[in-house]
């Protein structure tokens, strides 16, 4: 059989793919699901961790590799791949050799542009495999103008741009699982919630002082937010259901997302579909993400973040008024568009017919 004639091989590294995993697990989870019903001509295959091969969905197979994590799991996304017309790095890396033809998605910058927020080792090796991938790439895919603009500032390139999109998850939970949710926490009736790993990025210190100064309990939810990096005053959940996320935004009276840098900011838009009432930082991409849909707030001081956050704790309409034009704003963004962008930049491209 010719190559004309033969279908074309497509292979998705996704070895962040974890089973409940968040954050670009659930860019490549969401993503995948979309594109076999699209490119029904193609091969369709996935680089996974074992434990996420069953998870991926019919008309993708897995090519599955160890559980590892750090430099081994680095390796696995880079190892030469034979038999691939067409590669699609769902978090960055590519293949050294092998495919045909390369695309890269590239989620932020944040290892050039925030590197004291990584170790020192960590830092320098992904600085290495995105200055790699970004410089091999045939077509290069950015979650967000913001992205795309650091990737031609530094790197020179044009990247298309492809918003991601609320998970399947993220709805307005029904009144009954909320109270279900707020019992089983033991959550106070008025808080501001942060859900998000505990890390310098995403000043949790600063948002102990905001609520402070306003006298509304705050919650944490997210790896180490029951730990002693957490704030001694704050309730942490620590590690929380999925399932419970959507009455955890819901129930909140104000969902913070005080972070100093976002390639695009999944966290804040699930909270929006979810029906919270979101104030974010004015930073990276969240203004172009966010819109209307939340408070965005221009300085990372705690005078700045007390007015954002006030009236919203005390103007039951403007809370009201804020969590309907975020459910306006989550609602403009779906995986299927992703889904379809992303086929498209294939064939802009002239990597697929």
């Amino acid at each position: 059989m010719s190559n004309q004639q033969r279908s074309a091989t497509v292979c998705f590294g996704a070895l962040a793919y974890r089973p409940g995993g968040a954050g670009v697990a659930t860019y490549q989870r969401e993503l995948l699901a979309r594109l076999a019903g699209l490119l029904p001509e193609a091969e369709l295959s996935a680089l996974v961790q074992a434990d996420a091969a069953p998870e991926l969905p019919a008309g993708i197979a897995a090519l599955s590799r160890p559980v590892v994590a750090g430099a081994r799991r680095a390796w696995h996304g880079v190892a030469p791949l034979r038999g691939v017309d067409l590669f699609h790095g769902l978090d960055v890396d590519v293949p050294l050799t092998g495919p045909r033809a390369t695309v890269a998605t590239v989620h932020d910058l944040s290892v050039f542009d925030v590197p004291w927020a990584f170790s020192r080792y960590r830092a320098g090796g992904e600085q290495l495999l995105v200055r790699t991938a970004l410089r091999r790439a045939d077509l290069l895919i950015a979650v967000s103008e913001f992205t795309a603009q650091r990737i031609a500032d530094r790197f020179g390139r044009t990247a298309v741009v492809v918003p991601l999109a609320p998970a399947a998850w993220a709805r307005v939970p029904e009144e009954e699982t909320v109270a279900k949710v707020r019992a089983r926490y033991g959550l106070p009736s008025r808080f501001v919630l942060q859900v998000g790993t505990v890390e310098p990025r995403k000043q949790v210190a600063l948002l102990d002082e905001v609520t402070r100064e306003l006298d509304v309990p705050l919650v944490l939810a997210g790896a180490g937010s029951d730990g002693p990096d957490a704030p001694s005053a704050a309730l942490g959940l620590g590690y929380v259901d999925t399932a419970d996320l959507p009455a955890l935004y819901a129930a909140a009276t104000v969902v913070a997302y005080c972070s100093e840098y976002e390639g695009f900011g999944l966290p804040p838009v699930e909270a929006m579909a979810c029906g919270g009432a979101v104030v974010a930082s004015a930073v990276g991409a969240l203004p172009q993400v966010c819109g209307d849909g939340a408070v965005l707030v221009e300085r990372t001081n705690v005078s700045a973040w007390v007015r954002a956050m006030r009236p919203l704790l005390h103007d039951e309409q403007a809370n009201r008024e804020l969590r309907d034009r975020g459910l306006v704003a989550a609602a403009a963004l779906s995986w299927e568009s992703t889904a379809a962008a992303t086929v498209a930049a294939y064939r802009g491209a002239g990597l697929l017919p």
